[in-house]
């Protein structure tokens, strides 16, 4: 298949490109002009760059000129610390919708779209995609928008949509300000990481096997909401501990440093039945060997020469 991948040059979208291409489709790469191309550098003689934001007039005739066949739609506002409340989720909320019908007109069959864990009721356990949803920050309720209004147009347009609420991720390639590269970082660094007590429960799945199941829905035609979860609850305090275990370095770890923060939910996890009975999507890569595998990727980019 010939598919569009938007926000390619990001941290899940580079992997969902080098899946794609792994399993023999053509890829089509949408990123901003300013973007660096550094997370598909050792795939640029295998993709069609496209260099165009959502909000591009020229965007129109672009897509009519290569006509994917599918869409894989990862393109968002994703600040850390800054994207829960930015104005910039009405914004791609727009540009979203405004997609769906480029891609009509350029005779697209079938759309997958990201969506998060945030849309649902947080408070209620084990999360199904049949659950009532809640979305608290503006991010997750423009997630939520875009996953309603994109699915009754795309049915009026004879397109197949799929949307893929994602939960917690982590892998080679994050952005250094996130959870996991931060705790790797600073324990590499040798230097002491102040966190909360860590009770907090949450649903970890490796960057590489949300790519995989972004491909299984693109693959399959899939229609519907999906959770693309590891199904296996996890607290923040063993999470960063198996981080510390892999370096030897967990007494720099400081449990209760920081308080908890007021909104922060007691437990996310997801079900993820529906995604494996669907596809013939697994999740391949164990927590714990998907933590050292991400400690060394940073190991190997010279993090902790210094402590050393």
């Amino acid at each position: 298949m010939r598919i569009l991948v938007t926000g390619a040059a990001g941290f899940i979208g580079s992997h969902v490109a080098r899946a794609l291409l792994l399993s023999g489709h053509e890829v089509i790469a949408l990123v901003r002009p300013a973007t660096p191309l550094g997370r598909l550098a050792d795939l640029a003689d295998r993709l069609t760059v496209i260099r165009a934001s959502l909000e591009d007039d020229g965007l129109v005739e672009a897509l009519r000129r290569v006509q994917p066949e599918g869409c894989i739609h990862l393109a968002w506002y994703a600040e850390p610390g800054k994207y829960l409340e930015a104005p910039e989720n009405v914004a791609c909320l727009s540009a979203s919708l405004r997609l769906l019908e480029t891609l009509a007109a350029s005779k697209c069959r079938h759309v997958v779209m990201a969506g998060t864990c945030a849309e649902y009721d947080t408070e209620l356990g084990y999360l199904r995609e049949d659950g009532p949803t809640g979305p608290r920050t503006i991010y997750a309720a423009s997630k939520l928008a875009l996953s309603l209004v994109a699915a009754a147009r795309a049915t009026q347009l004879g397109i197949g949509f799929a949307w893929a609420r994602l939960f917690y991720l982590y892998g080679p390639d994050e952005d250094p300000r996130r959870l996991v590269p931060s705790v790797v970082r600073a324990l590499l660094d040798g230097r002491p990481f102040d966190a909360s007590p860590g009770g907090q429960v949450r649903d970890f799945l490796h960057v590489a096997d949300v790519a995989a199941a972004f491909v299984a829905l693109a693959e399959g035609g899939a229609k519907g909401i999906f959770n693309v979860c590891s199904g296996e609850p996890i607290t923040i305090r063993r999470l960063m501990s198996l981080v510390g275990e892999t370096l030897g370095r967990g007494d720099l770890l400081n449990f209760g440093a920081i308080p908890y923060r007021a909104w922060d939910p007691a437990f996310i996890c997801g079900d993820n039945r529906r995604l494996r009975a669907q596809t013939s999507w697994l999740p391949r890569q164990p927590l714990p060997q998907g933590l050292a595998a991400t400690v060394d990727w940073w190991k190997a980019r010279g993090v902790g020469e210094r402590a050393a």
